[in-house]
């Protein structure tokens, strides 16, 4: 099974940013965690601050692997081409938040990826990437 972890901007500063929103450890500490724990799993990572390079590898791996776990960060909430991205392709898609999107500004309460992922796991820090691996298992 193949499953890619993509991240939009400035998750690449988890375990600095705002650790009592997103937590004090770092997204590659956890990874590395992760492929430990699900070593069946062939699990790759991919993160980017640019929309049109998470729209590249959207389209890359989204005719080939099993299951993309995508938290497209602020373009969940701006992006229509990552959403269109997702409808586009055939591999699905589990939309993740680290927090509770909805307890936090307005704004962050649309989606445009929601409409055409397979499901959306929010809220549970990155426990939720766990979570939306065991989706597809």
């Amino acid at each position: 099974m193949k499953i890619i972890i993509l991240n939009g901007p400035n998750l690449n500063l988890l375990g600095k940013r705002e650790p009592e929103i997103y937590g004090s450890l770092s997204f590659d500490s956890f990874i590395k965690d992760l492929k430990r724990k699900y070593s069946t799993i062939d699990i790759s990572y991919f993160q980017s601050n640019i929309e049109g390079e998470l729209i590249d590898k959207l389209q890359e791996v989204g005719f080939s692997y099993d299951g993309i776990i995508l938290n497209a960060a602020a373009y969940t909430h701006t992006s229509v081409g990552i959403g269109d991205a997702v409808k586009a392709i055939t591999t699905p898609v589990i939309e993740v938040h680290i927090s509770n999107t909805f307890s936090r500004e307005t704004f962050r309460h649309q989606s445009f990826i929601s409409p055409n992922a397979r499901g959306i796991i929010i809220g549970f820090g990155l426990k939720s990437y766990e979570l939306a691996l065991q989706s597809f298992l």
